[in-house]
């Protein structure tokens, strides 16, 4: 099962740190089988600005891209992208940089007669999703110079653990979070579970035949939709759903 530090923390109020809760989980039956922390990976790559894009001269399906990347000269860019035009804003990796979705390490270099000294990156570059159409396109609010992964809030580390058969209760954030209040790592979130008021009469009814034993289900929730008109998934859900390697498809699907 998969989860982010931030997701966790949701549940878990706790002042440790990361590595501890790390070193703890297995002592509580729960294998780490990875960790992965996309702001080291994603650190090279920032927000910059496309100043103009060019055709290539020598190439049908290339332009010659100047890029303002908030720190010193304008960059010149070789990119094949159909989506390259001037005004765009983007995420750009230096020379140097490794594009983890391509497994390659960015020289600088000559493309056709043309210089190349970076790389303006799709999100399947960057293995934030399968998306390769074109170039990301950021909103024009987007900050250029700042870290890319910080401001699209991908800089939260993800957590895969292993859940055996008789660990259900971790099979949701919250039993792991649970686990870890109870072995000291924090306190226990409280849920808000506050009634909220709808819009019609629900057709659905909960009755409890625990004979006494009430205090063994203390709370069960439900809701009922009708006239739903579907859409996006809000921006939180999709971060999270795109970090654990999930794609988002649309909010009834998502949900």
């Amino acid at each position: 099962m998969k989860f982010t530090r931030d997701w966790l923390f949701d549940h878990l109020d706790t002042d440790r740190p990361l590595d501890e809760i790390l070193d703890a989980l297995p002592m509580l039956g729960l294998e780490v089988e990875s960790f992965d922390d996309p702001a080291k990976r994603l650190a090279p790559f920032t927000i910059a600005e496309v100043i103009s894009a060019e055709q290539h001269p020598d190439a049908d399906r290339l332009r010659v891209c100047m890029v303002n990347t908030g720190s010193g000269d304008p960059v010149q860019v070789v990119c094949g992208a159909p989506n390259a035009r001037a005004g765009m804003k983007g995420v750009f990796a230096p020379a140097g940089a490794y594009v983890p979705g391509i497994d390659l390490v960015l020289k600088a270099g000559n493309i056709r007669g043309q210089d190349s000294n970076g790389m303006l990156c799709s999100e399947r570059e960057m293995m934030i999703s399968d998306e390769h159409d074109g170039i990301i396109d950021l909103d024009q609010d987007a900050p250029v110079g700042e870290s890319f992964a910080a401001w699209a809030g991908l800089d939260d580390p993800v957590i895969e653990i292993a859940i055996t058969p008789n660990r259900a209760d971790c099979l949701g954030v919250r039993g792991v979070a649970r686990d870890l209040a109870a072995a000291g790592y924090g306190t226990l979130k409280p849920l808000d579970t506050s009634a909220h008021e709808g819009s019609f009469d629900s057709p659905v009814t909960w009755r409890l035949d625990l004979d006494g034993a009430e205090h063994l289900a203390p709370l069960i929730t439900g809701i009922a939709f009708r006239g739903v008109t579907n859409g996006p998934s809000p921006d939180w859900m999709v971060r999270r759903l795109n970090a654990i390697g999930q794609r988002p498809i649309s909010a009834l699907v998502d949900i």
